[in-house]
C-alpha cells in the first residue's frame, strides 16, 4: 500500500488528474477490496471511517460523511494542492502510528 502511495507522491499529476483526492480515495478503496478478495495480508487504514479517517478527524475537528478526501480538500488552505496536504497528513499519521510510536509519547492525563 505505502509503495503505491509513494508512486502517487512522485507523479501526482499522472495518478490524480485535476488533483482530486477523491480519485486517490477510490484507488485506495479498490486496492483494499482486491487485497481482501485475494486474502493478502496487507493492512490498510484508508476505508472511509477507517483508522486514517479517524486520526484525521481528530486533527480537523470532525469527519465528513463524504470521507477523508473531502475533509482534506475542505481544509486545504489556498496555495498547497490537496495532494500535498494528503501526503503531509500521511507522513504525520505514519510517524504517530508506527510500531513503538505510542511508547514514545507521554501518557495523557484523564
Amino acid at each position: 500500500m505505502y509503495d503505491l502511495l509513494e508512486q502517487v507522491r512522485l507523479r501526482p499529476g499522472m495518478w490524480l488528474p485535476g488533483g482530486s483526492l477523491h480519485r486517490l480515495q477510490a484507488i485506495l478503496i479498490g486496492y483494499q477490496v482486491a487485497v481482501a478478495v485475494h486474502s493478502v495480508a496487507d493492512p490498510c487504514d484508508f476505508w472511509p471511517g477507517g483508522d486514517f479517517a479517524q486520526w484525521l478527524g481528530e486533527r480537523l475537528d470532525g469527519n465528513s460523511p463524504l470521507g477523508w478526501a473531502s475533509d482534506i480538500e475542505r481544509h486545504t488552505p489556498v496555495g498547497p494542492a490537496p495532494a500535498q496536504e494528503f501526503f503531509r497528513f500521511l507522513d504525520a499519521y505514519r510517524q504517530e502510528t508506527a510500531p513503538g510510536a505510542a511508547a514514545d509519547r507521554l501518557p495523557v492525563e484523564p
